[in-house]
């Protein structure tokens, strides 16, 4: 399995997550909003260039010529809410996927804030058989939510091929998620941080990523979640 760490290399990517780290930066959602998509774009490109292509025909004004476009079909997912703009980055450059989201959340199972259960309990998606996923989440700490992800999409069958692409991620969810994905899969990551705290969240990361693009949320208390 491929795991990719964009940090690592010298690209404009580094200047946004720069942005998205600065916590004077991230007092205009906009902006931080606008950072996830961007770099949502960027990887999505990146993404581009692994997938199947075929030329097709084209007629101008003058003549013809033949240029390969993407032969994939494409169903791109996401967990709500955190990755809705990092999801519509992807959307900008694969504009003619299908979609997917899962509502998938992490609640504390202990009164110390240590321990994260994960629970899903609303899916929209069409069926993956045979076809490219790509499931766009800007954060990877536990790996819980994404797991649930992948989970919840594959009941429909078994897709072609599947891409995991993070703004963030903890080598910890690195390992939890791959238990989830088939050898071939491929993990993308804009950067790979160090680890997680004891509250399990990323460290030096950037917060909490829903938080920081549409505001504070009232804790769910509908249910407590089953520990993954």
């Amino acid at each position: 399995m491929q795991v990719i760490n964009f940090s690592e290399q010298n690209s404009i990517i580094n200047q946004f997550m720069s942005e998205l780290r600065d916590k004077s930066y991230q007092k205009n959602r906009y902006l931080f909003r606008h950072n996830i998509e961007r770099i949502g774009e960027l990887m999505a490109y990146e993404v581009s260039k692994t997938l199947d292509y075929k030329p097709k025909t084209i007629t101008t004004p003058l003549g013809t010529i033949d240029i390969p476009l993407v032969k994939d079909d494409i169903v791109l997912g996401t967990v709500l809410r955190a990755g809705l703009p990092y999801h519509q980055g992807f959307l900008n450059m694969f504009d003619r996927a299908d979609n997917a989201y899962v509502s998938a959340f992490r609640m504390y199972i202990n009164r110390e804030h240590t321990e994260v259960g994960i629970h899903a309990d609303y899916i929209a998606a069409p069926s993956v058989k045979g076809r490219t996923l790509i499931i766009a989440d800007p954060m990877l700490a536990t790996g819980g939510s994404m797991a649930a992800a992948i989970e919840a999409l594959l009941m429909s069958g078994k897709p072609k091929k599947i891409h995991v692409c993070c703004v963030i991620a903890a080598p910890e969810g690195i390992e939890v998620v791959k238990e989830s994905l088939p050898d071939d899969a491929t993990i993308w990551c804009a950067s790979i941080d160090q680890g997680m705290n004891e509250h399990k969240y990323i460290v030096p990361g950037f917060g909490d990523c829903g938080d920081l693009c549409f505001g504070e949320k009232l804790q769910s208390f509908r249910k407590i979640a089953d520990k993954r």
